[in-house]
């Protein structure tokens, strides 16, 4: 039996709960195509190059964490908006995106997913919209050695300013582009910050804090969410003519 779109969306929604969230862009379906969906394919930003990608592999759907419609951004279907929705709407592609309700899900969201693989335990959430995790370590660490496991864990190595001599017992985190939380995280007792990006006064905080700041990449620390949510679809519909598939479009960011 074929999956519909109406059911593929309406369960979504139930997981990630977007009504819960105050976001900056509409989050589930956001460009409609065809209404069967046999073919999914899962990637971190709705970029052009990832809908070619989608289209060339016979995808009827993408599944984004950067969808479009930003609140702000200039609403008019013009140069990169417009090549991306002429093509999107030329494959008969649906677009279906979550932004902050995949960054703060308790188990496929992107925080949960890099609590899971970097050995933590009593984790508790803070931060606006209690997106942002603060954690102990079950093995403390240096410096150096968290930004070797940091560098294993999101295939990068990450941009490290503050102290370099610290002994990080206690870590959080939050991904993207959530540096200006580090004041919160020390605030938490956290011996460290993790986040994506880092801005030029991100420095003098972490030194004036004595708390060090991994800075490792916002793609980098977005991908385990939207890869957790492709195996909850496959999973949920085994039992149908469904395909999976995740695409990395890299970015340094």
């Amino acid at each position: 039996m074929t999956l519909r779109l109406t059911e593929l969306v309406r369960d979504l929604d139930e997981l990630l709960a977007p009504r819960n969230w105050h976001d900056y862009a509409p989050n589930g379906l956001q460009v409609q195509g065809r209404e069967e969906v046999r073919t999914i394919v899962t990637g971190v930003t709705a970029s052009l190059e990832l809908i070619e990608r989608a289209a060339a592999a016979g995808a009827d759907t993408i599944v984004v964490h950067h969808g479009w419609f930003w609140k702000g951004e200039d609403a008019r279907i013009v140069g990169v908006k417009q090549r991306r929705v002429a093509r999107l709407l030329a494959a008969g592609i649906n677009l279906i995106a979550y932004h902050l309700p995949l960054d703060g899900h308790p188990n496929v969201g992107n925080n949960a997913q890099i609590a899971q693989r970097l050995g933590v335990e009593n984790a508790v959430q803070f931060g606006e919209q209690n997106l942002a995790w603060c954690a102990d370590l079950t093995e403390p660490c240096g410096v150096e050695a968290m930004t070797e496991r940091l560098q294993t864990l999101f295939s990068r190595a990450p941009l490290v300013v503050g102290p370099a001599n610290k002994t990080i017992r206690r870590a959080a985190w939050c991904s993207g582009a959530a540096q200006d939380m580090i004041e919160e995280a020390a605030a938490m007792g956290a011996d460290c910050f993790i986040s994506g990006e880092i801005s030029e006064r991100t420095t003098h905080i972490a030194r004036e804090l004595r708390i060090p700041y991994f800075s490792c990449g916002h793609h980098a620390t977005e991908r385990f969410g939207i890869q957790a949510l492709g195996r909850w679809m496959a999973d949920r519909w085994s039992d149908r003519d469904l395909s999976v598939t995740y695409i990395d479009v890299d970015n340094p960011v």
